[in-house]
Formats: C-alpha cells, structure tokens, sequence
C-alpha cells in the first residue's frame, strides 16, 4: 500500500518532521508499506507559483500526485496563529478538491505550548473533513513539553494503530460476532460512525421517537 507523509515543518531539524517520523514508525509496525515523505518547506516557491498561476511545477506536481493516489496519509503541521501553518494550508489549497475522498488521515501538529492542543479539532478536522478524507478519531498535538513524556507516546502508539486499521479494513471482516466496529463512511455531520452494519440496521430514527412521544 502506498502510505504518504506530509509535513510542513520549516526548520531543520524541526518538531514537526520528528513527531512525522514518529507517528509514521508506529503505522509501520502494523502497515507493509514504504512510506513517502513529502517536505513542504522544500516546494514552498512552487506552491506559490501555483497559487498565482494555477499550473504547478514539475515537483509539485509529482508530490500532489503522490498524495492523490496515497492509500493513507499522514499530514503534520506546526501551529501559527493558533492553527495550521500558511504553507500547510495553501498545499492542501491546491490539491484538486476530490484527491482526498474516502482516504484514511491521521492528524497531527506541534506546538510551543499545549494552550494550542485543540487546533487538531478547531481547525486540522474540518479542512479535512471538507475535503471528504476519512479523518481518523485519534489527532496528535505535541507542545515542547510533551517530548519524551509517556502520554505523548501513548497517542502516537494508538494514533498508528488506527491508522493500520481504517488503512486495511479488510483485516477487518465483517461477521455477526463482530464486537469491534469497522470503519464506516463519515455521517452527515463529518463524524465518523462506530456502529456495526447489524446496529445500524436497529436503529429508530430520532422522527420516530418524538412521535411516539406526541402520540402517549
């Protein structure tokens, strides 16, 4: 399988490309696979160019690519302004609007303070959810703090375990003793549903429920 890994880290070495690293080795204890590595701060004059003429240069052009046939990704940003970075965005920017539909992501971002830790969900979750990726539950924040810290090895262990599993649901066959649920299409809220097909199926809907309640 293909496994792509964006990071818009600007420094080198940077936090954001080592918390990459990590997020990527805990998917590869479970995933077969060769991962990318897609350095956004080596296609920043590209990407600009992009942006003002709308055709990108040959090695943005190969890196889009490369996300569009991704069979996961993985995308790490450090936190500006308290969200995601310029150059994060404005690559994602140019990704046609459909190259993400039904693809696993696994989120992440670091930062210099842990006051930052919800941009995973204010801001990294719904520009991914607006481009139809399949966002996984678990999103990786990393303050400067948090380096070397057991909790922080914890998320990034169960962050790579999700990601092998919504990345191979056929690992994952559907039987009527199932207990786990397998991973299914985003509501239409952009959350991700748990619920197994035969669950699903005894649902009533919330419609009927307040009926029955007019009704005694």
């Amino acid at each position: 399988m293909r496994l792509v890994v964006v990071s818009a880290g600007l420094s080198s070495p940077s936090s954001t490309r080592l918390l990459a690293d990590r997020l990527t080795a805990a998917a590869l204890t479970r995933l077969d696979a060769a991962p990318e590595v897609i350095e956004l701060r080596d296609l920043a004059t590209e990407i600009a160019q992009h942006l003002v003429t709308g055709f990108p240069p040959a090695r943005l052009a190969a890196a889009l690519d490369a996300v569009a046939a991704a069979d996961a990704l993985i995308a790490v940003t450090p936190v500006f302004a308290a969200s995601y970075s310029g150059l994060f965005k404005s690559f994602f920017d140019v990704l046609d609007k459909d190259a993400l539909t039904g693809t696993p992501v696994l989120l992440g971002a670091t930062g210099g303070t842990a006051r930052h830790s919800l941009v995973t969900e204010h801001a990294l979750r719904p520009l991914f959810t607006h481009l139809r990726a399949l966002v996984l539950p678990t999103a990786v924040y990393a303050a400067s703090e948090d380096w070397g810290d057991e909790g922080l090895d914890r998320r990034i262990t169960r962050a790579g375990a999700e990601l092998a599993r919504f990345a191979t649901p056929a690992a994952h066959p559907a039987t009527p003793t199932d207990t786990d649920a397998l991973p299914a299409p985003r509501s239409l809220t952009g959350a991700i549903t748990s619920l197994t097909p035969a669950a699903a199926s005894t649902l009533i809907p919330f419609e009927q429920r307040l009926a029955a309640l007019r009704a005694e």
